[in-house]
């Protein structure tokens, strides 16, 4: 049976390491049941960046929205923008950043949901969620 959330009905949190905006669509934080996927809209803004990382046993997929910024993966760096998909192998490591002077969204998908996040420097990003 399909189930329906209102966007007030979907957890919102904001980043402890910047401004960077995240509204849950499809987390344990949801309750619609999905095991195989997970996913969430994130929201740079100008000059918003995160800390450089990889997801372990999964794919990771960036569709973008709005704005435009830059998806680093490995050594490459590639921009994204409205419409556009980039597609990140399990293990690799990658980072988005908004270079430019409007917000920066995209839909983060992961398939099937992360073992574990690996930050690879001496910095990470958490959340707080808001009420």
């Amino acid at each position: 049976m399909a189930r329906v959330l209102a966007r007030e009905q979907l957890p919102q949190w904001s980043s402890t390491r910047d401004g960077r905006d995240r509204l849950d669509l499809l987390t344990d934080d949801v309750p619609v049941g999905a095991r195989a996927l997970r996913a969430d809209r994130i929201v740079y803004h100008p000059g918003d960046t995160a800390a450089r990382h990889y997801h372990v046993g999964c794919d990771h997929a960036f569709f973008g929205l709005e704005g435009s910024g830059l998806l680093h993966i490995g050594d490459e760096v590639h921009r994204l923008e409205p419409g556009g998909v980039i597609h990140v192998r399990a293990g690799e490591e990658h980072w988005a950043e908004n270079d430019g002077d409007a917000n920066f969204s995209f839909v983060e998908l992961w398939a099937p949901p992360p073992e574990d996040t690996v930050w690879t420097e001496d910095d990470m990003c958490t959340w707080r969620r808001d009420a």
